[in-house]
């Protein structure tokens, strides 16, 4: 697996004031399909780091309470939206604001490598 940031910083300007942009984690992704390599997917940003956490977590998965992101769920989402075979499982919690969460599991086969900047 590699990966790459995006190291160019475009320049926005907000109310006349040049600010810069931040760096953004950018992957290249293949779903391997019966173990053939499906079309390239780039994956940008939160998205692309929510992926790359899922591929490191292999069949532990992630979840919210482990590994805190502001809108996990929303990046799973967005994931399955690009063809990524995500398992949600309900997981109860206790402690001192008991409750329950998801953790989540990839199931498809991923080929992940380096994406240019745009």
């Amino acid at each position: 697996m590699t990966m790459s940031v995006d190291n160019t910083r475009a320049t926005n300007v907000q109310n006349g004031t040049a600010v810069k942009s931040r760096k953004r984690l950018v992957l290249r992704a293949k779903i391997v399909d019966n173990g053939e390599p499906g079309l390239p997917i780039t994956v940008v940003g939160r998205d692309a780091w929510c992926l790359r956490e899922l591929v490191r977590a292999g069949s532990r998965g992630i979840t919210s309470l482990e590994n805190p992101a502001p809108r996990i769920a929303h990046y799973v989402w967005k994931l399955r939206k690009l063809g990524f075979a995500i398992e949600s499982v309900p997981e109860v919690h206790g402690g001192q604001f008991p409750g329950s969460h998801s953790r989540y599991r990839l199931h498809s086969e991923v080929l992940l490598s380096e994406q240019e900047a745009a």
